[in-house]
C-alpha cells in the first residue's frame, strides 16, 4: 500500500501550469514545512516535501493555498528521474495529491501572522447569531459563495 499523510504549511505559492493537449488539465506544485515529531539540538525542525496536484485538486491550490496556509493532504509517494541539461541522472520523489483540506481556521491563521490572499472584507456590523431552522439544518447566509471551496 502506498499512502501518505502529511500535515503543514506551504513554503510559497503554488506554481500552476496547464498540461497541453487534447484534455489539459491543471497541475499544481508546492513545497509543504512539515514538522518533526522528535527534536535533537542541531538538526532541523521540519522536513520540506514536494507534493504534486492534478485537475481539480489542482484548481483548488491555485485558488485557496497560498504561502503559510496550513493543509493536511493524503497521497501516494511516487518516484521518477529525468536527465538535466548537464546530462547527469536527477531523481526526484513527490507526493501525488489525492485530498487536501485546511488545517486551521481563517481566524486562527491571522492569529499567528499569516494573511490570506483571498481574505474576505470584515463586516462593518456583528451579525446576529442565525437561529436555528425547523429542520435542523444550518442556513447559509448569502454572499458568502466565493468563501467556500465547493460550489
Amino acid at each position: 500500500m502506498n499512502k501518505v499523510i502529511l500535515m503543514g504549511r506551504l513554503t510559497r505559492d503554488p506554481d500552476i501550469r496547464h498540461s497541453a493537449g487534447e484534455n489539459a488539465q491543471a497541475v499544481a506544485r508546492y513545497t509543504l514545512a512539515v514538522d518533526r515529531r522528535f527534536k535533537r539540538d542541531g538538526d532541523a525542525t521540519a522536513d520540506f516535501i514536494g507534493c504534486v496536484a492534478f485537475g481539480r485538486q489542482a484548481e483548488f491550490a491555485e485558488r485557496y493555498l497560498h504561502q503559510g496556509t496550513k493543509i493536511a493532504v493524503t497521497g501516494r509517494i511516487q518516484t521518477g528521474s529525468y536527465t538535466n541539461r548537464d546530462g547527469q541522472r536527477v531523481y526526484t520523489t513527490d507526493v501525488v495529491i489525492e485530498e487536501q483540506e485546511f488545517a486551521e481556521s481563517k481566524a486562527a491563521a491571522a492569529e499567528r501572522g499569516y494573511t490570506t490572499a483571498a481574505a474576505a472584507p470584515a463586516p462593518t456590523a456583528p451579525t446576529p447569531a442565525p437561529e436555528a431552522p425547523a429542520d435542523g439544518f444550518m442556513n447559509i447566509p448569502d454572499g458568502i459563495d466565493e468563501e467556500l471551496p465547493f460550489n
